[in-house]
This record gives structure tokens, sequence and C-alpha cells, in this order.
């Protein structure tokens, strides 16, 4: 036998446990019949024992097979505390000569989320045989660059940055620093709430407490501070005891009063974009600082261009600010489904986002659907004379009309005009059982959309197959239930003719779960005349100065029939516009925002 030989081995580390010892022993029988020395097995032994513990991360089992396990042993430790567990070595070759041995290693590492990115290198090492075969230890046996320093992983975020912008190219979402303060038990509550309170209103002394209470008194963060807020008190807060200051990059408004509810969608998009695009790097810690032994550079990234409009979104805000209960506003574009606005006021904040995913009764403004399903059983036109007596007993179901008014015998658009609760009550019994489930999909209500950058809901209508459920739902009442997003898609729906694919990306339309055929032709164009005539001459007159507005106001009971929401949805040119105000006693409270409104962004 000569006195250097090399075998490349397969990849028996990778094998269960059992199957790995067959391997490992018919390879071994293999070098014997060959001429292979019982040194030399010990040697196979060796390399492939310590390129297991490896991939195991057994650190203590890898350094005992070196010359020198402490050290060994501590930079291991070190390296997988920075690089994670997430690896395989594999033995390549190994090359006796006399006592000693060259081999190497294929290593192969995985890190962030899904193992999504990967580190492959090869080593080379040196075992020698001093009785019994151990590892010369070097630490770029196992890694390179691990020889100058700790090895860590880190994420390498694009630059410059990805924005994202509003439909005009106005900065809508941008990265900024913000400081996250923390406190701990036995805090000064009211030192703290002293520096705070200043710029953050809601922060005092009980609030602090009553936080800290929540958490059994472990830390907790109190407020999230942006910079040029904490600026002014920053020495001071840090200087306070059991006060913890954590800066941090996110991605806020740039204009800090806007709080739409589509902000936390869009940066979660731009988040996905950036993780998408983002590249890593393996560094040793050096000491003249960090010295890149692997990883790949970012990509670059491009801006993401929302719908939203930001000054539609301020004043969407500045007209719900002056309401006391939850209230939202959504503002779609009819010609292409963009949103323009969608904006809350603070009590609806609290409870979510309701104007994207809130569900309630929708009252008169889903007369829209239940007229439409109407004309087209073709049993009557809006010239069609209709009753409209101040209450009626429907098929078991007494229907009031708002405060008992009666018009007595009418034609169609001005019963929905004025919104006569016993007209349309009388118009929904005669539908079949699907009628207004059909005529609701027809303009988006009860269909899902799947856009990215927005998580909403339209609304459901159920088939109604009894008399007492058609009259019910009508009048939007019942089991009908619909959100302000739906609702202004009901609108949009009626000024486009159909309804648009809704979009909160610019050339990112919303998929429909299912794609109903839109209104036969005519049955929108009534529908808008009727509308029209709302404004000029029926329940949303106070809005008549608005030129060439359409609209149908709503009041949709909840509870005991004591409490009622208020709605409006309209059409204003190329926008399409619905207002929810709950618990609002009726509609006029979303007629006056809707107003605020339309004439702010005229």
């Amino acid at each position: 036998m000569t006195d250097r030989w090399r075998v490349r081995w397969p990849n028996v580390t990778a094998l269960a446990p059992a199957t790995r010892r067959v391997a490992l022993a018919v390879l071994a029988c293999a070098l014997v019949l060959s001429g292979c020395s019982a040194a030399e097995d010990r040697l196979i032994d060796t390399v492939h024992a310590f390129a297991d513990a490896l991939s195991r991360g057994d650190t203590a089992a890898a350094a005992a097979l070196t010359s020198d396990p402490p050290a060994a042993k501590e930079t291991l430790d070190g390296l997988f505390a920075g690089l994670g567990t997430d690896v395989q070595f594999d033995v390549d070759t190994v090359e006796p000569k006399g006592g000693t041995a060259a081999f190497t290693l294929d290593a192969h590492w995985t890190f962030g989320p899904q193992g999504r990115n990967e580190w492959t290198y090869e080593t080379y090492g040196v075992a020698t045989d001093g009785g019994e075969w151990s590892i010369i230890w070097s630490p770029v046996t196992v890694a390179p660059g691990l020889d100058e320093g700790p090895l860590s992983y880190s994420t390498l975020l694009p630059r410059p940055a990805a924005r994202v912008l509003d439909r005009t190219g106005a900065e809508l979402l941008t990265q900024h620093v913000v400081t996250l303060v923390d406190i701990g038990p036995g805090v000064d509550v009211n030192a703290v709430a002293a520096l705070v309170n200043p710029v953050e209103p809601t922060i005092t002394s009980d609030s602090l407490t009553a936080a800290l209470a929540a958490v059994d008194d472990e830390p907790v963060t109190a407020v999230t501070l942006r910079e040029d807020d904490i600026t002014p008190i920053e020495e001071r807060l840090a200087a306070l005891p059991e006060v913890t200051l954590r800066p941090q990059l996110r991605l806020l408004a740039t204009d800090r009063a806007l709080t739409s509810p589509t902000l936390s969608g869009l940066a979660d998009l731009w988040q996905q974009h950036t993780d998408a695009a983002a590249g890593w790097a393996v560094s040793a810690q050096t000491e003249l600082g960090p010295k890149q032994v692997g990883g790949r550079d970012p990509e670059p990234v491009d801006d993401i261009t929302a719908t939203l409009d930001v000054a539609m979104l301020g004043a969407a805000e500045d007209a719900l600010a002056p309401l006391a209960t939850p209230a939202a506003l959504v503002v779609i574009q009819p010609s292409t489904g963009d949103l323009l606005a969608v904006a809350q006021n603070d009590p609806a904040d609290a409870q979510g986002p309701i104007a994207l995913t809130g569900l309630y009764p929708p009252g008169s403004t889903f007369k829209t659907v239940t007229v439409s399903a109407a004309l087209q059983t073709g049993a009557v036109t809006g010239d069609s004379m209709v009753n409209c007596p101040g209450t009626e007993n429907i098929d078991g179901r007494q229907i009031p009309n708002d405060d008992g008014f009666d018009l007595g015998e009418v034609p169609l658009h001005t019963a929905f005009a004025r919104s006569c609760n016993t007209t349309m009550g009388r118009l929904a019994v005669d539908l079949p059982p699907d009628g207004l489930t059909d005529a609701a999909a027809q303009l988006g209500l009860g269909v899902d959309y799947v856009a990215p950058g927005m998580t909403t809901v339209t609304g459901s209508v159920p088939l109604a197959d009894t008399p007492a459920l058609r009259v019910e739902e009508g009048i939007g009442q019942g089991r009908v239930t619909a959100s302000p997003f739906g609702m202004a898609l009901v609108a949009a729906a009626l000024a486009h003719g159909s309804a648009p694919a809704p979009a909160i990306v610019a050339g990112r339309p919303g998929v429909a779960d299912r794609a109903p055929e839109p209104p036969p032709a005519g049955v929108a164009e009534a529908i808008r005349s009727m509308m029209r005539e709302t404004v000029t001459d029926g329940t949303a007159a106070q809005l008549r100065d608005i030129p060439d507005l359409l609209g149908k106001t709503g009041t949709a009971e909840f509870i005991d029939d004591q409490h009622a929401h208020g709605w409006f949805v309209g059409i204003d040119g190329d926008r399409a516009i619905a207002v929810f105000v709950s618990d609002a006693g009726s509609s006029v409270p979303a007629v006056e925002t809707a107003g605020r409104f339309l004439r702010a962004v005229r």
C-alpha cells in the first residue's frame, strides 16, 4: 500500500443513525479489503464523528475530538450562538500520510425565515495519530474567518429603503427612528408621566401604574416616541431608575396626524418587499471591526405607490373628528376601483379597522340593492306608482316609516328618495329567495376580494327563504350586514355600472372570489337618477348645495330597536363615498360628515 491515498466519502452523516452505522461498517470493510490499516479505520471514524457532532451542534463532543478541547469548545459555543445550529457538515475527502491526515469538510448553513438564506463552503483540516486520532484544532477547520473573531449573522436591508407613496407621489409612509420607553417595577411613574405627557397626553401616572399591574409588575413598554419627540427629554428619561430606552427603525406615516387603518396593511406589504430583497452577511468580529466572510448583497427595491390621496385622507379624518361614537369614511374611485381615502375617528380605532372589516346592518342604504332587484324583475320601473303608507303589516311583519310619514301613492323614484320602508318591504316580499342576494353580489356586496396591501370584508346577504326575512332584508335589517368599505363599493358599482376590482396599490387590483354578472343595462342608471332626487328633494337635501351629488341615507336599528346606526352613501363625480356612524340615532350625523368631507375636497 502506498503512503498516500485519497477517498471521497459519501454523505453518511445525513443518514439515519442505524443506516449510518451500517454504511460506515461497509466503508471500513472496503478499506480493509483494499489494504487499509486499523489506524486508518480509526481516522475515518474520528473525522466523521467530528463532522457529525458539528452537524448536531454538540460542541462538547466535537471539541473532545480535537487537540485542544477547552479552546475548541469555547470557540464552537460562540459560533453556534452567533449563527444558530441549522447546519450540515459532510466529509468530502480524507488523505492520510504517515501519522497525519488531511481532510476537507463541506458545510451548509441555513438562515432566516424558512431557511431562505444559505451559506456553503469547504474547509481544510488536519488530523494526527498520537495513539488515537484527533483533529488538530484550528478555527478555520470549521468556518472561514473564525480564526479572526466570533462569527455573527445579520440581515442587510436594501438601501435606499423603499417608500410608500400616495397617488400624487407624496410620501405616505417612510422609515423613522423611534424609541421604545420601557419601564420596570419601582419606576417613578410621576416623573415619567411628567416628561412624556406633554408629547403624548394619554400617558399619565395612572396609566403607567395600570400598565405595570397588567403584567404583574414585569417590565413593559410605556410608549413609543418619534425622534423629534424624545430628543428634548431623552437625557432626563434615561437618567430615571427603571427606565430603559430602546431605539428602533419603523415604517410610519410621514404625516403623524394620519391614522388610516389602511396604513398597517401597506406597512406589511412594504415589509414583505423589503424582506424579499434583503441580503445577509456572516461577519467575523475582528479587532478592526466586522469583516464579511459570506453573504449576499441586498437587491434594489422600488417604491410602493398607493392609490390613497394624502389630502383626502386628512380631509376624511377632519370630517370624522367631531363625532363622539365610532365612525368611518371610505372613498373609492368608480372608474378604477382605487381606494382614495379610508378614515376612522379615535373611538373607531379603539375597535379595530371597522372601515374595512366592521359589519353592521346597512339600513336604508341597502334600498339601492332592493330597488335594483325589483327593477330586474320587470314588475316595476322608476316611474311606477307605488303605495307609501306610514306603516304596513307585510306578511306578519309590521313595517313603519321613520316617524310614520305617509306619502300615499307616489312614483317609485319618490318613494326611494324619501326612503319609504313600507314601499321597499312590499317590493322585497315579492322577490325570489335569492333576489336580494344576487342583486347585492352584482354590486360587489357579499363578494370577497383579495388585494395586496389590504384586508377587507364587504358584507353578507343571506338567502331570504321566508317572506318575513325578505321584508327585513329589503330595508337593510334582519341578517343583512355590510362594512363601510362594502357600501362604498356598492356606490362605486352603481356609478360604474358594475363592481370595479378594489385596489390600494396602483396597478394591483383585488381578485374576487366570484364574478357575478353586472346589473342589466339601464338598472344602475335608474338608481343613480333616484339617488340624485334623494339629494335634491329627499332625505339628503341638506347636501343639495354640492353640485350633481347623488346619495342615499340610511338608519339601521340594532340591539333593542332603541339604538340606530347612521349611514350615507353617495356618488360625487368619480368618487363613491360611504359614511358610517355607530349609534348615531339617525342618518343626520353621517350626512353632515359626508358634507364636511365633500365640501373640503372640492
